[in-house]
């Protein structure tokens, strides 16, 4: 019986698989029961704090609009109690539903489109990746309070830190397709690498100065000791003088007043370097980790104040 009665040759896009169901019910009618897996194709732009709308379409290419119409038989569309039903990535928002025309040469076909209104639930990726990364970058802020000459212990920190932020990286991009695009997550998990990487650098660059000032600082006292019998110092004056000495030795020796406010080692060390003629800018290299104290937690709290708000709100 069911074979003889008429049925309409309805399209669903982006099904599966699909199991319909007849029922005849009184004043000539037939009501029709679908069980539908349909897909939903996601962007993942904005991942894990992504928002999506599925559509699911019905409509006829069989029949055209003035053989076959489409309605909704209530303008909303109703759905079973949640609390018989649970979706664990996502939250379910609502559902919209639409009904449109398609004009085509064939003909006009009704299509009804019913949305699924979804947002990712942020629960597992918060305690799988933001956390942990975020607590990687501030313990590589610890070596800025290890002294500097302490070299294992600050390089030994750095480099695990790095290594760890790389293993976070990767497991964090198992759970996601392969897009050829940035996500959000990726975004916030490479910015959480840059600054675990540029505390290891900041301690290089660090060890460098200090390696290169402790280099140059006994050769100068190396050669403050041969010619400190012959430095001849005076009173403060507001003018840089040479003092006469005496005859002609093996090579030119040349003798300096201390300036104003300088200790007599550096006023020797900077007039022998010509420091104060070029009028260079000088920072001490032991306040090279005082302003990474205060320069790597204000950046990092700036970038994920603009993160959240951007991702979140905007």
């Amino acid at each position: 019986m069911i074979n003889s009665v008429w049925k309409e040759k309805t399209h669903y896009k982006i099904i599966v698989k699909h199991h319909k169901e007849f029922t005849f019910l009184c004043h000539n009618s037939v009501f029709v029961r679908l069980t539908i897996n349909a897909e939903c194709y996601l962007k993942l732009h904005n991942f894990p704090m992504d928002e999506h709308s599925c559509p699911l379409e019905f409509s006829s290419y069989g029949y055209p609009k003035n053989e076959i119409l489409y309605r909704w038989q209530k303008r909303s569309v109703e759905v079973a109690d949640q609390r018989y039903w649970r979706l664990y990535q996502f939250a379910f928002v609502g559902l919209r539903n639409t009904s449109d025309v398609a004009h085509t040469q064939s003909g006009e076909y009704v299509i009804l489109t019913i949305f699924f209104d979804l947002s990712r639930r942020m629960g597992y990726f918060t305690i799988q990746t933001y956390i942990p990364c975020s607590m990687i970058v501030v313990l590589s802020w610890v070596s800025f309070w290890i002294n500097k000459d302490a070299v294992p212990a600050r390089t030994s920190l750095g480099i695990t830190t790095v290594l760890t932020m790389t293993t976070l990286s990767t497991i964090s991009r198992k759970s996601l397709p392969k897009v050829s695009y940035v996500t959000a997550m990726d975004l916030f998990v490479s910015v959480c690498f840059i600054f675990t990487f540029a505390a290891l650098m900041e301690y290089g660059t660090l060890h460098y100065f200090t390696s290169n000032r402790q280099n140059k600082k006994d050769k100068d006292t190396h050669s403050q000791q041969k010619y400190s019998r012959m430095v001849n110092i005076r009173p403060v004056t507001p003018l840089l003088q040479m003092n006469n000495i005496g005859p002609y030795q093996d090579e030119d020796v040349y003798a300096y007043e201390c300036l104003d406010g300088k200790g007599c080692t550096s006023c020797f060390d900077d007039c022998r370097s010509g420091a104060w003629r070029k009028n260079r800018m000088h920072v001490r290299v032991s306040k090279i980790d005082s302003y990474s104290r205060i320069f790597f937690p204000t950046a990092f709290g700036f970038f994920n104040l603009v993160y959240w708000i951007g991702y979140l709100y905007l």
